[in-house]
């Protein structure tokens, strides 16, 4: 039945992913790499001294999919793909997707995507470093308290000529395991972009609005005068001493914070004697120790051990407590300020760089770069895309992502469980030997046979664990309860043995009772501690 369930989902998974390609025409994928190929000869790596990071052709673990791999720790990496032709970010819905595999865990490190503006921008594919401008960054960017799927846009000011970069601000965290994940911008022609972490949309932002993007792309009307100064007669202080206030006659500045306790009485057993610390009478002058380099040797000090039970040693001193008559210096009370104008600001003037917009003026993407620095390998990018409908990037993430992704889930899921079993049997066989040293408690002899079996029925089903620890605390408790309110013994009457014999000599019927007993404790078997 399981199995039957699981090929009609995988049923119902290619059929819904065959819809899905069928919306796509062929026009709406502008660039895919599943690097089921060498990237060699496609992708170009810098030639640049910082960047000795090897790029490797690899699979990624545990299936048969290839992708780009980060093969070194601690290096820097760059390598560049050229599209055939320029992406318009400006006409209609662009998609970018990509997925990375973060397989050794991700501390500190990038795993971005640049797409870069055409090379006229002033960059050259072997010399493709942090410096070749680009369009959009995006991708995961952890390191110390960064942690962030960074989205960014490089804009350019009509009015000033120069390119800022504009932060996505809140940006989506980024998942810590090490499955693989796929993450989705689309820009979309209403001027939003939308953030997807497998699928799910994580993040939704204007690219016009001052509160979704840090530094705004629209400059503020105004901007603080840079030529405008403070007058040197602001007065800025909300409060000021009373000018017209005096020092009370009877203030006494002088008076300390803290006096002698006068009413103090020295305890009657403190040692006035004995000092608070003695040679340590067990430490021995070194062998090699010469007194004429090292100097006279001395014995190290130690707390006096009568002070340890004695109020105190040493000379007695009266306790200190704070002075009443303490008052500090003086200074006259606060009083609102007359002169006071509030925190001075320059005033605003028009921006000169201000300018209105009713779509981002996008540039072009002429090539797609991975250029970060990190301090783990195993980083694997894979199913690089960029389309022009968000049903296409639908269609591979159910067909390129999902699958692998399930896979590694279920992975992960087994070997967790198997942790956790094994963190439980530990634990259980820590408690288990200490069951068998409760077992061996004198004053629980009487009841030993019970625990033990109540022990041995726990190690056969750990799942009772819990109850057998509860039970044994509760035979504790009853001991317990009976020593403390068990009443007084009742007086022991004794009795004159009878020995009388049978006529044929045997003995008597309490010495066949008291053999019977024996012969039955001999074939008890005895059992035994176990010790694994």
């Amino acid at each position: 039945m399981m199995i039957m369930t699981r090929y009609a989902l995988l049923l119902l998974l290619a059929f819904a992913s065959l819809q899905l390609l069928c919306f796509a025409a062929d026009d709406d994928v502008v660039f895919y790499d599943s690097f089921e190929e060498s990237f060699d000869g496609r992708w170009i790596v810098s030639d640049k001294d910082d960047y000795k990071g090897v790029w490797k052709h690899s699979k990624s673990e545990g299936h048969d999919d290839y992708g780009l791999l980060v093969s070194e720790m601690a290096k820097k990496y760059a390598i560049v793909k050229e599209l055939d032709e320029a992406v318009n970010l400006k006409d209609g819905t662009t998609v970018l997707q990509f997925e990375t595999r973060l397989q050794g865990g991700l501390e500190c490190g990038g795993a971005y995507l640049k797409y870069l503006r055409p090379q006229d921008a002033g960059w050259k594919p072997k010399e493709f470093d942090n410096e070749s401008p680009y369009s959009i960054m995006f991708g995961p960017d952890k390191c110390g308290a960064t942690n962030k799927l960074h989205f960014i846009l490089k804009h350019k000011n009509p009015k000033s000529g120069e390119y800022i970069e504009h932060h996505l601000k809140y940006p989506p965290s980024v998942p810590s395991d090490k499955l693989t994940h796929v993450y989705t911008a689309i820009l979309k022609p209403d001027n939003e972009v939308s953030i997807l972490i497998d699928g799910e949309e994580k993040k939704k932002a204007s690219f016009l609005s001052a509160e979704d993007f840090e530094p705004p792309l629209i400059p503020s009307k105004t901007i603080p005068d840079p030529d405008d100064k403070k007058p040197e007669d602001w007065d800025e202080r909300a409060k000021i001493p009373d000018p017209d206030a005096v020092k009370p006659e009877d203030w006494d500045e002088d008076a300390p914070m803290e006096i002698e306790d006068e009413e103090a009485v020295k305890p009657e057993s403190w040692l006035d004697d004995e000092p608070e610390e003695i040679d340590d009478p067990e430490a021995t002058k070194p062998e090699d120790w010469d007194d004429e380099e090292d100097g006279e040797w001395e014995a190290p000090k130690i707390e006096n051990p009568q002070c340890e039970i004695a109020p105190g040693c040493g000379e007695w001193k009266r306790p200190m407590k704070r002075n009443p008559a303490y008052k500090g210096k003086w200074s006259p009370p606060l009083i609102d300020n007359p002169s006071y104008k509030g925190i001075w600001k320059p005033q605003e003037i028009p921006n000169p760089n201000y300018f209105e917009l009713e779509k981002p003026d996008f540039d072009p993407i002429a090539a797609i770069g991975i250029e970060i620095w990190t301090m783990q390998d195993g980083i694997l990018f894979d199913n690089i895309l960029i389309a022009k409908n968000d049903k296409v990037a639908e269609s591979y993430r159910e067909t390129t992502w999902k699958p692998k992704f399930e896979v590694e889930k279920e992975k992960q899921k087994a070997e967790d469980e198997a942790a956790d079993s094994a963190r439980l049997a530990g634990f259980q066989r820590k408690v288990f030997d200490v069951l068998y040293k409760v077992a061996d408690i004198p004053f629980l002899s009487k009841y030993k046979h019970q625990i033990l079996d109540l022990i041995e029925h726990a190690e056969t089903q750990p799942n009772l664990t819990i109850g057998v620890l509860v039970s044994i605390v509760v035979i504790i408790l009853t001991i317990f309860f009976k020593l403390i309110f068990g009443g007084k013994k009742q007086p022991r009457v004794e009795k004159k043995p009878e020995v009388a014999k049978t006529s044929n000599g045997e003995g008597s019927s309490g010495e066949k009772a008291e053999e019977a007993e024996k012969e039955e404790a001999a074939a008890a078997p005895r059992r035994r501690r176990r010790d694994n």
